[in-house]
């Protein structure tokens, strides 16, 4: 049953670390990722929060957001996703994120936000897609 509990990874080396979620199905954790678009940055562990819709009956394929603050640049991300439960019993998120970044000016707004579809896999790796 999908929980979102634990430590997840992805193919590029990205880890994020979800706590328990309460009873309306809100969670926190941390973000670790190894990806940046400046390759001159320094990344650190960054806060997520989110929230699991606990209010259906499906229990092996629920569906959440989430939203992480970059602690090392001026952009937050929007994940959202769905838990599948595979036969074998692992867990898979399926994810889609938009990251925003900070525009210089308004003319540049149209430039600063990125589409990325990622897999999770809890405790191993998965793969992301830049579409």
């Amino acid at each position: 049953q999908c929980n979102l509990e634990g430590k997840w990874k992805n193919e590029l080396g990205s880890i994020m670390t979800l706590s328990p979620l309460d009873k309306n199905g809100f969670f926190t954790g941390t973000y670790h990722t190894t990806v940046t678009a400046n390759s001159n940055l320094v990344t650190k562990e960054s806060p997520l929060m989110g929230n699991l819709n606990v209010f259906t009956a499906d229990t092996q394929q629920r569906v959440f957001g989430f939203l992480v603050n970059w602690t090392f640049s001026n952009s937050v991300t929007s994940f959202v996703g769905q838990c599948f439960v595979q036969k074998d019993g692992t867990e898979r998120l399926q994810t889609t994120w938009l990251l925003r970044g900070s525009a210089a000016t308004e003319e540049d707004n149209w430039s600063q936000t990125r589409r990325v579809h990622c897999v999770f896999i809890l405790g191993q790796a998965a793969h992301c897609n830049a579409q």
